[in-house]
């Protein structure tokens, strides 16, 4: 009878999940441990369901990373090449090639036929705004290994990574009231966009939870950049009554913000604080420092990296959902809260 992950998990005492980073070469897994579990491995004669695989079908030992690079905004900075070393990290050592794939929204199908059904990828992680629900049920349904690189919102249950941005709303709007600030505005971003939505939508249930109103007057969802904030800040210097904290959709709006402010000889934080998203790339450098949230997306490309390849060496993950806790298609990286002199009231 042929052994599986199940049964290499049960010999060793431990769960599947780590077998399965094992399998990975996870740097989170003790050299103890993973010798252990290679002993039981090897006495227990197991081979993994991906190396049995690959007996009987060719495999070209390249993963496929796949974005818009079109959105030149979001891949010229080193958060995207944060993603692509996390990613290396884990597929480097086990005798994988990366490659960058260029994908326009719209091009589902053509990616299919490129590297699915041609098997010039033996699995893809993909950026979730150029994977639509179609191409992603085509792909389930090939059996064909991916992971959505962001949330993918859908009622259909495929395996994605993602920085939780909502609770990362909820720390920055907690940190701002835990300083005092009541009149809390939040500006930048897209209204549609699935980034906006998350941030805002945290932002908002604090301040619901603690009897706040959300005042729409103090919401300027009107772009990513720094002219955007600075012409934003313009408006709101113009109302009758000020927001005396403002939460900014990223480092450029936030810095082009605290440009106007300074302009107008307002104090941060005195008179108004100021919080961002990104602790890059400027906010340790601005005057005064910008509070901020640490987004780890080294992490985000180790973590897709990870559940990747325990779909390839094993279907657990994929066929065997009796243990939510190990087999969650959803995977969250908790953003970290660091603070800095744009904010503080109270030391």
């Amino acid at each position: 009878m042929k052994v599986t992950i199940n049964d290499i998990a049960k010999a060793a005492n431990v769960a599947k999940s780590t077998v399965s980073k094992v399998l990975n070469n996870s740097p989170h897994i003790s050299d103890a441990t993973k010798d252990r579990i290679r002993t039981i491995m090897k006495e227990m004669n197991y081979i993994p369901s991906s190396i049995a695989t690959g007996l009987a079908k060719r495999r070209c030992n390249n993963i496929a990373l796949m974005i818009d690079l079109s959105r030149r905004n979001d891949f010229l900075n080193n958060l995207f090449y944060n993603i692509i070393g996390g990613v290396e990290s884990i597929v480097g050592p086990q005798n994988y090639d990366l490659t960058i794939c260029n994908v326009t929204q719209g091009e589902g199908r053509k990616f299919l036929n490129r590297y699915a059904l041609s098997q010039k990828a033996d699995a893809i992680i993909i950026d979730n705004s150029i994977l639509d629900k179609e191409t992603a049920a085509d792909l389930e349904k090939m059996k064909f290994p991916f992971v959505a690189l962001g949330d993918l919102e859908t009622e259909q249950r495929f395996h994605s990574v993602d920085i939780d941005n909502r609770l990362g709303a909820k720390k920055i709007t907690e940190h701002l009231l835990s300083q005092g600030y009541r009149r809390i505005g939040f500006i930048g971003g897209q209204k549609n966009e699935s980034l906006f939505l998350r941030r805002f939508s945290g932002y908002t249930d604090i301040l619901r939870s603690k009897g706040l109103n959300v005042n729409p007057v103090w919401c300027f969802p009107e772009g990513n950049n720094e002219e955007n904030g600075y012409e934003i800040i313009k408006k709101m210097l113009t109302l009758p009554i000020l927001p005396d904290a403002i939460i900014c959709m990223n480092n450029y709006v936030a810095y082009g913000a605290l440009r106007r402010l300074q302009e107008k000889g307002i104090s941060v934080p005195e008179e108004i604080g100021i919080v961002t998203f990104d602790n890059e790339p400027l906010a340790p450098y601005t005057t005064p420092p910008l509070t901020s949230l640490h987004m780890d997306t080294f992490e985000l490309g180790v973590k897709s990296a990870e559940v990747l390849m325990d779909i390839i060496h094993d279907n657990t993950l994929a066929n065997d959902v009796t243990d939510i806790e190990e087999t969650a298609f959803q995977t969250w990286i908790e953003p970290q809260l660091v603070v800095r002199g744009s904010s503080v009231r109270y030391k």
